[in-house]
């Protein structure tokens, strides 16, 4: 059995919520009987959307051994069909198709309703270590199949941690309106799923007229959001209206610049509400440190302090930012055989460099790894520039992020804006306004002959 699970089951109050009919279900109504192919463990594939249903297979999951992979529905499907040729997973959920190549499809039953799972036609005798339960992707727009591999262990640790500080109790009805292959996303379902009362699935995104309409219907008393959402938010007049049931709200996944959180820090304050700064990695399992509403004021620009059993460390050489605790990942898959070892990581290195503060509060300087983050999604630009260069033959491509507010992507050879923009709208979703295209004669080299990215950050600002 699974401890995460028990902990879940133990919550008499928690009521799981469908938005769209106001459906209320206890956490026995939406569990689904999968006691047919509970024999060994099983590599699933998940492509969600936060609906009842998806919650339901995800907790109906944890009370079997399987190993788990969350992944968008949205997913192209050319990214869906790469990876499941590569990790060839046993079972496969799936909302948006009904038939898929090589598998079986067959009905499961829960009281609130029926899902079809896809079942490898072809079994596979292959060993899984018994440590890993989830996988996240380490980018949710790019399909790669490179992920985080999490134990229970690291997912338990991680809720119970956030718990200790955010003021979850039974009577809070929270909206699910994060993904929950994303793991800040995860986090708050894990988190409210333990210590909650009613989570609301099926909500629409947060920046339609739809998402408040449901939040006075329902009386949400806590919402979450990446930076991007914070800034919509405030374009479209969020600090302009008092939420009566409104408790706190949190951000996290990314740096929301400084004056926007002044701005909704006055906003809590005024309104007698808490806003919570966090910091996270996915490889952490979610949220590892955060600033306590009392003293964001003192601390508007900082990350804060570690989560109960963390611990950061700065690294003597670099400044990067290191964290040791019981919610750090053991490695990562790159492929199907990564998925038999787990590698016990001591310390995490971040990729961030950061300094500290006299009161022991962290603050992030830079970024070392190549990924950026916009609307909340992970972007992987090495594999971006791939898919540039597979796309378009023969044209040397380098993405760099831009203080995570955009791509930009160096061009020798002449090609259309429209068609780059297009190709990756269509690909992988991300909107055409966050591309920043710029023409270059040759790309700057570092000593080391490597490509200099950061050189072509200062071209564009030129």
């Amino acid at each position: 059995m699974s401890l995460l699970f028990d902990k879940i089951k133990a919550n008499k109050q928690l009521v799981i919520v469908d938005a769209e009919i106001g459906e209320k279900n206890r956490l026995k109504d939406i569990l689904f009987d999968l006691s047919e192919i509970d024999s060994g463990k099983q590599l699933v594939f998940l492509y969600v959307s936060n609906s009842v249903y998806d919650v339901g297979i995800y907790f109906s999951l944890f009370s079997v051994q399987h190993l788990v992979v969350l992944l968008n529905v949205n997913l192209h499907i050319d990214f869906k069909k790469k990876l499941e040729a590569d990790y060839q997973p046993d079972i496969v959920y799936d909302p948006s198709r009904n038939l898929i190549s090589d598998y079986g499809a067959k009905e499961f039953h829960s009281i609130n309703g029926t899902i079809q799972l896809h079942l490898l036609k072809k079994k596979i005798g292959r060993k899984f270590n018994h440590k890993i339960k989830v996988l996240l992707s380490t980018s949710g727009t790019t399909g790669s199949p490179k992920f985080v591999k999490l134990s229970e262990t690291n997912l338990l640790a991680n809720t119970e941690s956030i718990v200790d500080y955010l003021p979850i109790v039974s009577e809070d009805v929270t909206p699910l309106n994060l993904p929950i292959f994303y793991s800040y996303g995860l986090s708050v379902l894990h988190t409210n799923a333990i210590n909650g009362g009613q989570i609301i699935c099926n909500v629409p995104d947060i920046l339609q007229r739809k998402f408040w309409k449901q939040f006075e219907q329902f009386g949400f008393t806590s919402i979450a959001g990446v930076p991007y959402v914070y800034e919509m938010l405030n374009r479209i007049g969020f600090r302009k209206k008092a939420y009566p049931s409104l408790k706190y709200f949190h951000q996290a996944g990314g740096n929301l610049n400084v004056e926007m959180k002044k701005l909704y820090q006055e906003y809590a304050k005024e309104n007698q509400v808490e806003f919570y700064v966090m910091y996270g990695q996915t490889e952490a399992t979610a949220r590892i440190s955060f600033v306590e509403p009392k003293m964001l004021d003192q601390k508007i620009s900082s990350i804060g302090k570690e989560i109960k059993n963390g611990i950061f460390s700065l690294d003597n050489e670099t400044g990067e930012l290191c964290y040791t605790g019981p919610n750090v990942f053991g490695g990562y898959a790159s492929n199907v055989s990564d998925l038999a070892n787990w590698e016990q990581i001591d310390v995490l290195k971040t990729g961030d460099l950061a300094k500290k503060d006299a009161d022991e509060y962290y603050y992030i300087t830079g970024r070392l790894k190549r990924f950026v983050k916009i609307f909340g999604n992970r972007i992987n630009l090495d594999d971006l520039e791939s898919l540039l260069k597979n796309k378009f033959t023969g044209t040397p491509f380098a993405c760099t992020n831009y203080h995570d507010k955009a791509v930009i992507i160096s061009v020798i050879d002449e090609v259309d804006d429209k068609l780059i923009k297009q190709f990756l709208q269509d690909k992988l979703k991300i909107h055409p306004s966050v591309i920043k295209i710029q023409y270059v004669a040759d790309f700057p080299l570092s000593n080391n002959g490597k490509l200099n990215y950061s050189k072509l950050v200062e071209v564009y600002e030129s």
